[in-house]
């Protein structure tokens, strides 16, 4: 998926919104960029670098205050998530899910608060299709059907609630 296509589908969700930007250095790095938009109740961050060669983007809805700037942990995050992606000999898909060992804010190693979500489940983007695999933070006791998941329908991650 090229990147005007990414920015297209965001621009057609949000059209009155202006989203912040990151770009990655080449050098250790997955994503060539990032992209935050703010919505209601949240930010819903995409990456571009990996629909190119696995046809796909990855996104994630992280929880919004009052804030006029995204944390830059989902950032980070969805760079870590591209970089494990590119390194399975396999193709991902819609419901697998991954154990990521900590809390999925990366804290404290970034400006993430701490959680106790540390698993995080691939799931088709409910506003933007297939072509996008969404990032959802969940508990181990969540993940493996000990206590459900609450009811969200646009399955945002929000550290606060674990």
């Amino acid at each position: 998926m090229m990147w005007d296509a990414v920015t297209e589908a965001l621009g057609g969700l949000y059209p009155d919104e202006q989203p912040w930007h990151v770009t990655y250095p080449a050098e250790g790095y997955r994503l060539r960029a990032a992209s935050a938009y703010p919505a209601a109740g949240h930010w819903h961050l995409v990456g571009y670098g990996l629909g190119e060669r696995w046809g796909f983007e990855l996104t994630v809805r992280v929880a919004r205050g009052v804030e006029e700037q995204p944390p830059q942990w989902p950032f980070v995050l969805l760079d870590q998530v591209a970089a494990y992606v590119a390194s399975l000999d396999g193709p991902v898909e819609d419901g697998q899910w991954i154990n990521w060992g900590g809390p999925v804010t990366g804290f404290p190693h970034t400006d993430g608060p701490d959680t106790g979500l540390t698993v995080l489940i691939l799931t088709e983007d409910p506003q933007l299709g297939s072509r996008f695999l969404q990032l959802v933070g969940v508990t181990a006791a969540e993940a493996d059907g000990r206590v459900d998941v609450p009811e969200d329908p646009l399955m945002v991650t929000d550290p606060a609630r674990a």
